[in-house]
């Protein structure tokens, strides 16, 4: 070993040196142990194995499958969008417009519409005939479901319905539910039943005129109830005491909200108004049904009908054909055959129009009492040309419509909502307050009128007198 100093000549060892010096190439013969033995065949082989392309091999077997997953037109997966911190904006708190919520898709989606050469249409598929003797039958037989309640007060049925789609708001959504809700509030208080449609059960009386299947329907599987009550979707009952004049209709089988003059005189088409009705469980009304359906289905049939009634009635343009003109037609081409059986009822709001009431509700509240009837205090306000869910055949701005139909409902709700000692702040608002003190005597009704809303069952038997 060369010496530290650099002079070439080896230098005595020393302890450290014999410590610290590296083995020469004469020293370094040492056996090896097992351990070692093994180490030293395990290296070769993992030398031999690395080359073995891997990567390639896991690619070409992934590859194809994700090719198809990512490609196929059939196979969707979810998406997954995750935001932190994030508040919804008001921009987003209604959904956008729903495709499909005007009634122009509803035709798109039907089946062909009846030709002029087809055979007549029929409101189901047989014609009925001795409905009265065999109702009348099913009646004795079954003593539990009586027709009538209690003397001169029928068993009376109230139907009403929506589209099968969602609006394409929320706001048109939650007046429909508001407006039906008021409804199962009336009939409530009265004892009544109530029926919500929200299907289509005759394909070729779409629209408006889907209401004549609904009640031919609900006649034949109700032979229990006496009088049906069609009100449509957008009618507010806003009298929540008042409750039709049964006797006065006992010998008709229709009541609808018109005039004699502007039906049999002026044959006019708005001498009527078909979105708030009653009729008569019996064979008439189910004839009366299929006369009127006849001139309902979509397409060619109601086009020439539309024709017809615009020739025959006054003001009317000759567009396709709608139920409340070709009610109007029957009477007045058919007056011996359908007018002696019904009843045009002015002398209350059965139907009662929106424009004209929605800002008096504040003065009809400080004049008169509920359960009067009369045009000042209107037991139906109905929203004519207004389309809660939307569309393009609205003749009133939606503005203006949801404001009415708010202050309607919230009017009507006033009069619930006392029974239990609430009232609504304002008619321009849902917020509430409290009115009446319970803690005295909860038990004690102070407004006899108001209190006989909370005994459906007491009133039957108490009923008022109406002349």
């Amino acid at each position: 070993m060369a010496s530290l100093t650099g002079t070439g000549t080896a230098a005595p060892a020393t302890s450290a040196d014999h410590i610290y010096r590296q083995p020469t190439a004469a020293a370094s013969y040492v056996l090896p142990s097992p351990a070692m033995s093994e180490e030293a065949d395990r290296r070769p082989r993992q030398q031999r194995l690395l080359p073995v392309p891997i990567i390639p091999v896991v690619l070409f077997l992934v590859a194809p499958f994700a090719l198809f997953l990512f490609t196929s037109p059939d196979l969707q997966l979810p998406r997954i969008r995750i935001e932190y911190g994030r508040t919804p904006s008001a921009e987003r708190t209604s959904p956008p417009p729903v495709p499909g919520a005007d009634d122009s898709d509803e035709e798109t989606r039907l089946p062909p519409p009846r030709q002029l050469t087809d055979p007549p249409y029929s409101l189901g598929t047989t014609a009925v005939s001795g409905y009265d003797a065999r109702r009348a039958k099913w009646l004795r037989d079954n003593p539990r479901f009586p027709a009538f309640v209690a003397p001169g007060r029928p068993r009376v049925l109230v139907v009403t319905g929506s589209s099968p789609r969602r609006c394409g708001n929320a706001d048109g959504d939650h007046l429909l539910l508001r407006a039906f809700k008021n409804k199962a509030d009336y009939c409530r208080a009265h004892g009544f039943d109530i029926f919500y449609s929200n299907a289509v059960l005759d394909a070729e009386l779409s629209g408006f005129w889907t209401k004549l299947p609904i009640l031919r329907a609900l006649m034949l599987a109700h032979p229990e109830t006496e009088l049906l009550w069609w009100a449509d979707s957008d009618a507010v009952f806003t009298d929540m005491l008042f409750e039709p004049p049964w006797d006065r209709y006992a010998a008709h089988n229709l009541v609808v909200p018109g005039w004699d003059d502007k039906v049999y005189v002026a044959r006019s088409w708005l001498g009527i108004n078909a979105g708030s009705f009653i009729i008569r469980n019996c064979q008439w009304s189910l004839d009366l049904l299929d006369a009127w359906a006849r001139m309902g289905p979509r397409g060619p049939v109601r086009y020439e009908y539309g024709k017809v009634l615009g020739e025959a009635l006054s003001d009317r343009p000759s567009y396709e054909a709608d139920d409340q003109s070709a009610l109007v037609y029957l009477l007045v081409t058919q007056r011996g055959r359908w007018g002696g059986r019904t009843f045009l009822e002015g002398s209350y709001s059965l139907h009662g129009y929106w424009v004209d009431i929605v800002d008096r509700y504040e003065e009809m509240r400080r004049s008169r009492t509920p359960g009067a009837g009369g045009e000042r205090w209107p037991l139906v306000t109905h929203f004519v040309g207004c389309k809660p869910c939307g569309g393009r055949y609205a003749s009133y701005d939606a503005a203006r419509c949801r404001r009415g139909m708010e202050r309607a409902l919230n009017f009507a709700d006033d009069q619930i909502l006392r029974l239990y000692g609430f009232e609504h702040e304002s008619l321009n608002t849902t917020a509430v307050r409290r009115v009446r003190n319970e803690t005295g005597g909860p038990l004690d009704a102070e407004d006899a009128e108001i209190g006989r809303l909370l005994h459906p069952t007491f009133r039957a038997g108490s009923r008022r007198r109406f002349t």
